[in-house]
């Protein structure tokens, strides 16, 4: 069964198993920070993707994707490059436009739930 096909189903966020991922040596600017996740749906066409990641402290780039994400735990600093510096926390929502070049100061370790849409 892949992921499109599951039935409904809830996940308590905070206590869910998360896999390491793999972060580009080339995207770290400080610390020694590590990412874990786990996708909870993807859509047929792998456009659509729903689930949870999260990054220990440090300070990384990257480029987004087409994300809305809801802080679960942490906080981190992210400065979008030409644009806003947003400090987030538990309970905060952030919209990331596809493309936008960010830098990540993760002060306590960051756990999201995010959406993300690919073109």
């Amino acid at each position: 069964m892949t992921t499109h096909d599951l039935p409904s189903f809830a996940v308590h966020i905070p206590d869910a198993e998360l896999e390491t991922e793999p972060l580009d040596p080339g995207q770290i600017v400080s610390g020694s920070p590590e990412v874990t996740g786990k996708v909870l749906w993807e859509s047929a066409d792998g456009k659509q993707l729903r689930g949870i990641w999260q990054i220990t402290p440090g300070v990384v780039t990257d480029t987004e994707a087409n994300e809305l994400f809801v802080v679960v735990s942490g906080r981190a600093t992210v400065a979008v490059e030409r644009g806003a510096t947003m400090e987030i926390g538990p309970g905060d929502a952030c919209v990331l436009r596809e493309g936008d070049r960010t830098t990540w100061t993760v002060h306590e370790t960051l756990r999201k739930a995010y959406h993300i849409t690919l073109p």
